[in-house]
């Protein structure tokens, strides 16, 4: 069972850089999964299980423990993560270890420049299972190597995930398993139009010529029964998202692939157009006047950001 931290910083030996093997430390674990699913010895119990047992070889105290659960590493804006950092540069500790460099981060660009952070922090970087300590020279030239190999790692699954997107697009084929509504992504990749989910996409069209604001046709979408097909939550963005969807004139725009597949169309020209007309009519004329937000809309409106304000102070009541 892995032991619990304290929750209160230690104090740190702020000043000291740590050399690999020194007593009286004061070490923060970082952990981080990329999916809910992640295969045992990658999970983050095992993550930070596996720190503790080399900060006790090292004698090193761990005064914290951070965790970003089913977080991308490509970049730095991950919650615990930026904690943790903060906690860095305030001194609560002297260094950081994690389980594998790639937990830290995926990005050559950012590890080399998170890692300078904490050197101007007096803030060492250990790697339980790369042995690095960025604090002597040979430990630094590891790191380079291993943020370039995971660079170079992350570069490669992307070109090969393009390439098996552009592969898809030629033959016109729909690359996830959410194809827009109003499409059915069949076994083969292609897409056949929904027709009850088309006819709702018709209508969503047809109600915007009448009612001109995506927020009152999405209060109205919301507030209907609506043929049984996939579950959306109406907010103006969504509406906006099927407005702007020109797969529903026919045009196939994926991975570079831009063509006319008459067999996806289920708006016609000349109704987007309108549509299209009326999205950008602000954009066109600028003595044209929005209508005024209906005071029902506007409560709720005040009530988020409330909310959302409420939420923000209590969160950072419980960082302090």
């Amino acid at each position: 069972m892995t032991p619990t931290p304290p929750t209160e910083s230690s104090q740190s030996l702020h000043g000291m850089a740590p050399i690999q093997g020194k007593d009286d430390l004061t070490a923060a674990i970082y952990a981080r999964t990329s999916s809910q699913r992640q295969k045992y010895g990658y999970s983050i119990d095992e993550q930070v299980r596996q720190c503790y047992e080399r900060c006790e070889q090292l004698g090193w105290t761990v005064s914290h423990v951070f965790r970003d659960e089913a977080v991308s590493g490509k970049d730095t804006d991950r919650e615990m993560f930026q904690k943790m950092l903060t906690g860095a540069e305030e001194g609560w500790f002297d260094v950081v270890i994690v389980w594998k460099l790639d937990r830290f981060s995926r990005s050559l660009m950012h590890a080399v420049q998170l890692e300078q952070d904490l050197r101007q922090w007096d803030v060492g970087l250990h790697s339980v299972t790369e042995h690095i300590d960025t604090t002597t020279p040979t430990g630094r030239f590891n790191f380079q190597n291993i943020s370039s190999a995971s660079e170079l790692e992350r570069e490669m699954a992307k070109q090969r995930t393009e390439m098996g997107m552009r592969a898809l697009a030629e033959q016109r084929k729909w690359p996830n398993d959410t194809p827009p509504l109003g499409y059915t992504r069949q076994k083969d990749g292609r897409l056949e139009v929904n027709h009850q989910e088309a006819e709702l996409v018709e209508d969503i069209f047809e109600q915007y010529i009448q009612l001109k604001s995506m927020p009152d046709l999405a209060d109205k979408l919301a507030a209907q029964s609506l043929p049984a097909c996939r579950e959306i939550e109406w907010t103006p963005h969504a509406v906006g998202n099927i407005l702007k969807q020109e797969l529903y004139i026919g045009k196939y725009d994926v991975a570079g692939v831009d063509e006319h597949v008459e067999e996806y169309r289920i708006i016609d020209d000349e109704l987007f157009d309108q549509v299209t007309a009326v999205r950008n009519r602000f954009q066109r004329n600028s003595d044209s006047e929005r209508s005024r937000m209906p005071n029902d809309r506007k409560q709720r409106y005040v009530e988020n950001v409330l909310e959302q304000y409420s939420e923000f102070l209590n969160n950072r009541s419980e960082v302090r």
